[in-house]
């Protein structure tokens, strides 16, 4: 969902160099020898120029021709939540538990979560306690072969869970992690898929 480029001249208000240039929204990084970090306003009338990335601010990063352009394109319109989750139309989506009205409405715009017992392309589960995450095992034999479920659990110092915890458990019912994502606020989300031969 982000972007990279080494070699970009960057011309900053403390002074220019070349360096790397990063997406990874919500921020836009610069690491040269000088380094920015820009996310928010910063970013909100970013545009080109000939080859160069030009922010509010007026700092600029000159990229490989034709780069800029797609920058700004990718800039001006981030990834959505399911974009990040991998939902699209059509997939057998399954909620376990998962009670966050924001996220049901998104995601009830895009698929419809089904009941179902087989074929899932992704299954959401809440988890609060090791124990909730017994309950993958049950769901294991309803993926569909490149289904996945992403666990939803609680973040920060109070949370209840930790994810050293729930990645440990998980592996142990034969499953592989294989991205983790910021799903809220409050919440983040570790995605699982089956083992190869598990």
């Amino acid at each position: 969902m982000g972007k990279e480029a080494s070699g970009v001249w960057g011309q900053l208000s403390e002074g220019e160099s070349e360096g790397k240039l990063l997406w990874e929204p919500p921020k836009l990084i610069f690491r040269g020898a000088y380094r920015g970090i820009y996310q928010g306003h910063a970013l909100k009338n970013v545009r080109t120029e000939g080859d160069d990335l030009v922010l509010s601010d007026g700092t600029r990063f000159t990229l490989e021709p034709g780069q800029a352009e797609k920058w700004v394109h990718a800039i001006l319109n981030p990834p959505s939540r399911l974009d990040k989750l991998g939902v699209k139309p059509g997939m057998t989506v399954v909620i376990d538990g998962v009670e966050d009205e924001a996220f049901l409405e998104e995601l009830g715009a895009r698929v419809e979560p089904v009941e179902a017992e087989e074929g899932i392309d992704i299954l959401f589960l809440a988890a609060e306690d090791l124990a909730d995450l017994d309950r993958m095992d049950d769901w294991k034999g309803a993926l569909a072969d490149k289904g996945a479920i992403w666990v939803v659990a609680q973040k920060g110092k109070g949370a209840p869970l930790k994810d050293v915890e729930i990645l440990e458990a998980v592996r142990g019912l034969g499953f592989t992690d294989t991205k983790v994502c910021a799903f809220s606020r409050t919440h983040t989300a570790l995605r699982f898929v089956k083992r190869k031969g598990g």
